[in-house]
């Protein structure tokens, strides 16, 4: 749905009186998802019902988001989103678990971006909250609501085939260990901010303010290689690494990401330490027909703390989502632990109008120089998916076994478990 003149819902959240405002777009999207689980146990205590679709293992939510974008002036632009959660009073029936941010009783309302954006000539600035994506800091799609920043950046594409990003971050809505979000709620989504005490901001700081720049070059068509580089001071500075080639279906990738741990009164641990990752892909696409690839990482040995490395800046220490090849279709966090090597092999394809995809992922963990063996995992995924107009539906069916989940003691290895899930979107 868009709209070519002045909404009184676009007035409301612009303020416009003082501009000659064009180009103004209304879209959103209201979702709705669900998902129920057989396992037995919440390490270590037992659960009484372990049954798919038994509301103890099933967890639901709707969302309502609402987006507005408007050109303010001649290369001046300016855009506002905001999201509502609600259980839809699903919760103590169908389910007891939510996928996001409130506490299950309560709904929960969120201006999740709001920024500013201006161009001259080839550079662009932009301000405010809003989403990102770039290798270490980005906004997770996987949950019913995204993650999003406080920033500043600046992009440049002066040189040829080349794009120069620079970029400030000073807030945060997601829960990560060492960013001070008292309030986020363990275990619970990602963007854990959204339910918190009446006088408290959703966002918080992200570290004490941290700085990132990056360069993405495709001077040889097939071939598009990125560096990044991030500092957070007092806690983390960390590079990354890429280089992806496509060519005549032919898919190939390859990553290195080192990170930096630095001990201070943020960053509790023994002594500065560091970690690293590399990954490598290989694959297949025959366009609009099937794709498979297979993909394996490396993680570096950390005996300070078994810190990981490659995942998520944002939400380090609350199970991180990484851009890894080798990254889990739904268990994140394991790829990216200390002395793990992971395997990933991933086919997509369509038939009969619907989008089909297979997900297996395993990780191998050593003892890291320790003596006692570390958690292993496996997951089994397969999807799919089909628009109808503007709705899209997507059923996902997740098979996992993993040491840390499903454990009748604490000292024994997990058990197998079993997931269904049920994805509802709408745009408008």
């Amino acid at each position: 749905m868009k709209f070519t003149k002045m909404s009184l819902v676009a007035a409301l959240l612009i303020g416009s009186s003082a501009f000659a405002i064009d180009n103004v777009k209304v879209s959103g999207d209201a979702k709705l998802y669900y998902n129920t689980q057989d396992n037995d146990y919440s390490t270590p205590a037992t659960r009484s019902n372990n049954d798919l679709f038994a509301s103890q293992g099933a967890a639901g939510q709707a969302a309502l988001g609402l987006g507005i974008t408007a050109d303010l002036a001649k290369n001046v632009s300016a855009g506002v989103h905001t999201t509502v959660l609600t259980t839809l009073g699903l919760q103590g029936q169908l389910v007891n678990n939510v996928w996001e941010g409130t506490n299950g009783l309560t709904d929960s309302w969120i201006v999740d971006e709001a920024w500013v954006a201006g161009t001259v000539g080839k550079t662009t600035g932009k301000i405010g909250r809003m989403k990102l994506d770039t290798p270490l800091v980005f906004s997770e799609t996987w949950s019913i609501v995204e993650n999003t920043f406080e920033a500043a950046v600046v992009i440049n594409q002066d040189v040829p085939d080349t794009t120069l990003v620079g970029a400030y971050v000073g807030g945060s809505n997601a829960a990560n260990a060492i960013s001070g979000n008292a309030n986020a709620v363990p275990g619970v989504g990602i963007a854990n901010r959204i339910q918190t005490i009446a006088s408290e901001s959703t966002f918080s700081q992200f570290y004490n303010g941290a700085y990132a720049a990056g360069v993405v070059n495709n001077s040889f068509k097939p071939l598009t290689a990125q560096a990044w580089y991030y500092d957070a001071p007092q806690y983390v500075d960390a590079f990354w690494l890429q280089a992806d080639l496509a060519m005549e279906g032919v898919v190939a990738g390859a990553q290195y990401t080192k990170i930096n741990y630095n001990k201070s009164n943020q960053l509790a641990i023994a002594k500065d330490t560091d970690n690293d990752v590399y990954a490598f892909k290989l694959g297949y696409e025959m366009k609009d027909v099937a794709a498979i690839s297979v993909a394996y990482s490396q993680t570096g040995k950390e005996t300070v703390a078994s810190l990981g490395a490659g995942e998520n800046l944002a939400t380090l220490g609350n199970k991180p989502m990484s851009k890894l090849y080798t990254e889990a279709w739904w268990n994140y966090g394991y790829v990216t632990r200390a002395d793990t090597s992971a395997l990933n092999v991933t086919v997509t394809g369509k038939a009969a109008g619907i989008d089909l995809g297979a997900y297996y992922t395993q990780t191998d963990a050593d003892k890291n120089g320790g003596t006692v063996d570390r958690a292993d995992m496996k997951e089994f995924t397969v999807t799919a998916g089909k628009d109808f107009g503007p709705l899209n539906t997507t059923l996902a069916y997740v098979y996992t076994k993993a040491d840390d989940q499903n454990q009748k003691t604490a000292a024994k290895d997990g058990d197998a478990y079993n997931a269904i899930q049920a994805y509802l979107t709408l745009n408008f």
